[in-house]
């Protein structure tokens, strides 16, 4: 069983960023009102434009690390936080490194207390990362697997942070009975996605259309499974209000498991013509391979991503030609 969002107060963090603004709006497609919240450390202003003029969006700007009485107190009402402030990129926590193992511990542990002393009774969903599998060991990855990750690597001010806050959702679960969700996303692409971003949708589709060689890291054979941003909303959706979603951590993403040669002949059908490679070192810690298991998704929500990686990607593409000075 579900419930709807109509009339829902629902806080998104991080509501500027590629995911939070799909998700707000939706949620105000749904009938919710929407508090986002954003301090544009990786977030852009742009992803909000369409928003800013909404009748029930209400944005804060703040640095969700902070205190949540210092940007919540004024609201009456919070029925759900979904918090997904974070830079999510490479490039970005490792630029961020701080900014980003804070608002994944110090954040989520101030939103939870936040929720247990204001809103006991609220829906908290967690956005983790299929990177808390690091380099897997076990594949496809399965929600038991507790995965393979350096603790003192490049990566890890994203990846431990995310098992950290996975931890402090877990304490708050059991020991003061709130509820709350975790989802573990893998890669998602799609409309919205910073051609900046380091990951390699963006990358593939900013170097093919400036007809600059693709680049490849490693031998082009480590492989990725990517969900359009559209079918991941949906289930993020369906879970944060599902009757039976409480104290539960479900995968989502798409199962479809493809090398990064596999990827760029999609690329060059949606081109037109042949695009020129060239190959450099896999960066540090790299997962080599990365696909889910999204049986608990599937049988919770019912739900298996519809788009295929040729439709994700044309309509990214045209995303970028249309926002993007090539």
């Amino acid at each position: 069983m579900t419930e709807t969002f109509q009339n829902a107060h629902v806080v998104v963090t991080g509501v500027a960023g590629f995911i939070g603004s799909h998700l707000a709006e939706v949620l105000l497609k749904k009938g919710a009102f929407v508090i986002g919240v954003d301090n544009f450390i990786s977030g852009q202003k742009s992803n909000l434009k369409h928003l800013a003029d909404h009748e029930n969006f209400t944005f804060v700007e703040a640095d969700v690390s902070s205190a949540p009485s210092s940007y919540l107190s004024t609201f009456h009402q919070i029925d759900y936080i979904l918090h997904f402030a974070s830079p999510a990129s490479p490039p970005r926590y490792q630029q961020y490194p701080r900014e980003t193992y804070r608002v994944n511990t110090v954040g989520t542990d101030q939103l939870l207390e936040f929720l247990k002393e204001r809103f006991p009774m609220a829906v908290f969903l967690y956005a983790s990362t299929s990177e808390i599998y690091g380099d897997p060991q076990v594949h496809p990855q399965t929600e038991d697997y507790w995965g393979n990750v350096n603790p003192n690597g490049v990566r890890s001010c994203y990846d431990e942070a995310k098992r950290l806050g996975e931890t402090i959702c877990g304490v708050f679960e059991r020991n003061f009975d709130m509820d709350v969700r975790i989802i573990r996303i893998f890669n998602t692409y799609g409309p919205r996605i910073d051609r900046e971003d380091g990951r390699v949708i963006p990358n593939f589709i900013s170097q093919a259309l400036n007809h600059q060689p693709l680049t490849i890291y490693g031998d082009g054979g480590q492989t990725r499974s990517f969900c359009y941003v559209d079918d991941l909303v949906q289930a993020i959706l369906a879970f944060a209000v599902h009757s039976e979603g409480r104290g539960k951590t479900i995968n989502l993403g798409n199962p479809v498991e493809m090398t990064m040669l596999e990827v760029i002949k999609v690329l060059e059908t949606l081109m037109g013509y042949p695009l020129d490679l060239v190959y450099k070192d896999l960066p540090l810690d790299d997962p080599t391979r990365r696909k889910p298991d999204i049986t608990q998704a599937q049988k919770l929500l019912n739900w298996t991503p519809a788009t295929s990686l040729e439709d994700g990607l044309a309509k990214t593409i045209a995303y970028f030609k249309e926002t993007y000075t090539l």
